[in-house]
């Protein structure tokens, strides 16, 4: 430390209000004013200019407990998750409520529960006991979700999943919007035969689908029975259902575009095209949906998907859980829909030539 600064910090310790106060030659509630947002028509701009100044030399931060304790706020929110601390789009959720409570002064505490509803309720608890300003409670997929027991007891928000219950705010990826646009992409690229493969009884897998027969039926285009395989979420199950609709069906009889419950579908469905001699897209365009980063824009061909708004739900809940804050209101319990974004990439092109039905 230097010189300087030894002269005005007692102890040579962490500089407090005090020692800013004697360094700017101004009273300690001038400083107290500047930090705790009251300086306007107290004090002049010169003045806390000069505070500011000197609170930068000693390197001067507020002290986060104290200024809690007079506000009644810690300027920490929680961040409970079942398992998605170990998806692929983790990163990108945290990162958005991460960065947009970083600029409300806020910093967010995670605890990943792993899926376990005891753990869950028992993190709630510690975060209510550390006197968190509101808590974000995400899911890995979007599904139904039991309340963890003690959200009620703070300001509370959903992201990527709904509440059994209805009673907290949550949002939410625009699933059925996204079918409609999966649909779309390959309808105007001239499109009649097809499929759906991958996805089971979840909420976005039915919430896809019924976006996804929106907009064949809006076309005229019907979507056979058979052509809608369910067969998961892995690669595997794309690699089974497309071999399911395409080996050894007549070329000019089979779809002629895939769209796909998600990324990892989609690689199953272009490694069966490849194994069957079927060109991607020449003969075959795929769709896929989530754009998992580190692989959909890595498969060849690249792939065409419906990202989904991992990041924009961070911001948005965290958003709406510090306005929460701010007013002391709590916000109402409506599901709001962030749209899914197309990502173009190579794996879609107009439909075979005399491949109408």
């Amino acid at each position: 430390m230097s010189a300087g600064t030894d002269r005005n910090t007692v102890g040579g310790g962490r500089p407090t209000s005090r020692d800013v106060a004697r360094l700017a030659g101004v009273s300690h509630t001038a400083v107290s004013f500047v930090f705790n947002g009251r300086a306007e028509g107290n004090l002049s701009p010169a003045t806390q200019e000069r505070i500011r100044q000197a609170a930068t030399q000693l390197g001067y931060r507020p002290d986060p407990v104290a200024r809690g304790l007079r506000s009644r706020r810690t300027a920490v929110i929680g961040l409970v998750t079942d398992e998605i601390a170990s998806s692929p789009f983790a990163g990108r959720l945290l990162r958005g409520a991460m960065e947009t409570a970083w600029g409300s002064d806020h910093l967010v505490l995670t605890v990943d529960s792993g899926g376990d509803p005891a753990k869950e309720d028992a993190a709630v608890a510690e975060l209510l006991d550390r006197r968190v300003d509101g808590i974000i409670y995400a899911a890995m997929s979007l599904r139904r979700v039991r309340v963890p027991e003690g959200l009620h007891r703070t300001l509370s928000v959903l992201a990527n999943c709904v509440p059994e219950d209805g009673s907290l705010p949550a949002v939410i990826p625009a699933e059925r919007a996204g079918g409609r646009t999966a649909a779309r992409l390959l309808l105007d690229a001239g499109h009649r035969r097809i499929a759906l493969v991958g996805g089971s009884d979840d909420i976005a897998s039915a919430e896809r689908l019924r976006g996804f027969r929106d907009a064949l039926r809006a076309e005229g285009v019907t979507l056979p029975k058979e052509w809608v395989v369910r067969t998961g979420g892995e690669i595997t199950g794309g690699y089974e259902g497309a071999a399911r609709l395409l080996d050894g069906a007549d070329p000019h009889r089979r779809p002629t575009g895939v769209f796909c419950y998600n990324d990892r579908v989609a690689a199953g469905v272009l490694h069966a095209a490849t194994r069957l001699g079927i060109a991607v897209p020449a003969e075959l365009s795929v769709v896929g949906y989530d754009d998992q980063e580190h692989m959909a824009a890595y498969l060849t061909p690249a792939l065409t998907t419906i990202a989904l708004p991992h990041r924009a739900m961070g911001e948005a809940a965290a958003r709406l859980l510090l306005d929460a804050i701010d007013t002391g209101r709590t916000p109402p319990a409506t599901v709001r829909r962030l749209a899914c974004p197309v990502v173009t990439r190579a794996s879609v092109a107009p439909a075979p030539p005399g491949s109408a039905p």
